[in-house]
């Protein structure tokens, strides 16, 4: 377990707002549309024994609980808090101020610190819209101390409701105590990932049909889900070293050893989903490539067809003109002899018809031997 913890004995130095009824799924419904709302205090309870023992109404109720307990644990829910509620908790539970910024500040990468007495992690929970092919992104901070746990929601993911409800239903895991709720979080975070994995999957096969049948509107769709790729792998990757980090200090901080098995597993989980996420980074860059060249090739091929076109247009005006050349010669030698004037000399001719006959003939012939020399016939 972590170390002994030291409470700091005053009480909050400003009145925190009334908590929801609501479970640690969803904010309460009066909440504003700015995102900061009356009451972030989504669920507070303690627990002895891996027992719910109490449901305070209020945040100042539940530190005057827990302080009058030796043995109990405090579990608080918030989303998306107000400065006032954080620097209440952090008054309370002595909580580094490195830790209370990042909480307010969010958009935090995934990571784990410990701030004395206290584990720090910064967790990005994912889940796939399939209609917009989107990964959702949710971020979450979990203060981690000898007797308590508190969780701060900025995004709808991940439904930690359905965490309390798995965690009350085995108290013989929750009396293990603050880090058997830390190992409930992370299993939650990282167990939603699989359905992430599954829409991913199903839509780069899809893709791959979409490339080989030739749909010309592919090349966005994989930009666009190669660039989802990209931030689910910022969410997911850090989460190898985190659990590599807890598991270093199982023997130093006393870890459980039932619970050392449950990380171990979930530290397997987040390897295998990191190595998905991987994997499939490198198919969308291969199937862009893929496209590239189906596209390239198809262009090439409609290019040779247009030229094979343009060959066989030209070819077809090469023969049209030869022919039309052939044709002009009579016609200019006929044009000629029917001027009718009365002072052209072959016209009392004897021998005036078959001299332009002939003529006709020997030109015609001459430019027939030329066009087809030069392959125009």
């Amino acid at each position: 377990m972590l170390p002994h913890w030291r409470r700091r004995s005053g009480s909050s130095s400003e009145e925190p707002p009334e908590p929801s009824s609501g479970g640690d799924g969803a904010p309460d419904a009066g909440r504003t549309a700015g995102g900061r709302g009356q009451d972030s205090v989504v669920h507070a309870a303690l627990y002895r024994d891996g027992r719910r023992v109490s449901t305070p109404d209020s945040l100042t109720d539940t530190f005057r609980q827990l302080r009058a307990q030796s043995d109990g644990m405090a579990w608080i829910g918030l989303h998306r808090p107000t400065e006032g509620e954080i620097l209440s908790l952090a008054e309370e539970f002595d909580l580094h101020e490195l830790a209370v910024e990042d909480a307010l500040e969010a958009h935090q990468r995934p990571k784990l610190e410990r701030y004395g007495e206290t584990l720090f992690a910064v967790l990005r929970a994912a889940r796939y819209l399939d209609a917009q092919e989107e990964v959702d992104f949710g971020e979450l901070h979990v203060f981690v101390g000898k007797d308590f746990v508190i969780t701060v929601r900025h995004g709808a993911a991940p439904d930690l409701s359905a965490v309390r409800h798995r965690m009350e239903q085995t108290p013989e895991l929750l009396s293990l105590g603050p880090e058997a709720v830390l190992y409930a979080i992370l299993d939650a975070v990282v167990d939603g990932y699989a359905p992430v994995v599954a829409g991913v999957q199903n839509d780069i096969d899809e893709i791959e049909t979409e490339v080989f049948g030739g749909d010309p509107a592919v090349s966005r769709r994989i930009y666009e889900l190669a660039r989802e790729m990209v931030e689910f792998q910022r969410a997911t990757r850090p989460l190898v070293g985190m659990l590599n980090g807890l598991m270093a200090g199982f023997a130093k901080y006393g870890t459980h050893e039932e619970l050392q098995r449950y990380l171990r597993d979930v530290a397997d989980h987040v390897t295998h989903t990191s190595e998905r996420v991987d994997g499939f980074r490198q198919a969308l860059a291969d199937i862009l490539t893929v496209n590239a060249t189906l596209v390239s090739q198809q262009q090439n091929a409609e290019m040779r067809a247009l030229a094979e076109a343009g060959f066989e247009q030209n070819e077809e005006i090469k023969k049209i003109s030869a022919w039309a050349a052939i044709l002009f010669a009579p016609t200019l030698v006929g044009t000629i002899y029917g001027m009718n004037f009365d002072h052209m000399p072959e016209l009392h001719w004897a021998f005036g018809y078959p001299f332009a006959i002939t003529l006709m003939a020997i030109v015609c012939a001459s430019l027939y031997v030329v066009f087809k020399r030069r392959d125009w016939l």
